[in-house]
């Protein structure tokens, strides 16, 4: 069995597995992360988002072996780690989950992980730009919430915005 070695929420890890095995499998099954959510598991409902190298990624879609050893994975577990210590809110969470809190986003909760983690990396990639979040910005976020609370999402969002 080929062993498939990268960084998970700051740690290197190796794993003995196919290199075809998707990388949700591996996540889940043999880390025991259980942020990333197994929705569709064809790259269409983003419950798994997660970040690689900082951008969000689906690792329903990602076979393993395509990961180099430095690619650094970070799942909603490892989200607080992305920032100082004092920029964590009174729950100890990122800025973005600390909005999602305030807004009362979650209802099921199912798919809050992966949205948290698209929209981490769309306001990270909206400063890498120069520019301010738009309502554009928000509508291109395609992770599905079978609740419905969109609304509450997208405050959350601006929350977290303006937090980070």
């Amino acid at each position: 069995m080929p062993r498939q070695t990268f960084v998970l929420n700051g740690k290197t890890v190796t794993v003995d597995v196919a290199d075809d095995v998707r990388l949700l499998w591996v996540l889940r099954d043999l880390l025991g992360v259980t942020g990333p959510k197994y929705g569709c598991g064809i790259n269409v409902c983003k419950a798994c988002t997660s970040h690689i190298n900082g951008k969000a990624f689906n690792p329903c879609a990602v076979p393993v072996g395509a990961l180099k050893p430095g690619d650094k994975i970070t799942t909603i577990e490892g989200l607080p780690e992305q920032v100082r210590d004092s920029e964590r809110g009174p729950n100890g969470l990122h800025p973005m989950q600390e909005a999602w809190l305030d807004r009362d986003v979650a209802q099921c909760g199912y798919c809050q992980p992966g949205q948290i983690m698209a929209a981490v990396a769309l306001v990270k990639k909206v400063r890498r730009e120069g520019r301010s979040l738009t309502e554009a910005d928000l509508d291109g976020i395609r992770n599905i919430c079978r609740c419905g609370t969109y609304t509450r999402i997208r405050e959350a969002i601006k929350q977290g915005a303006r937090d980070m």
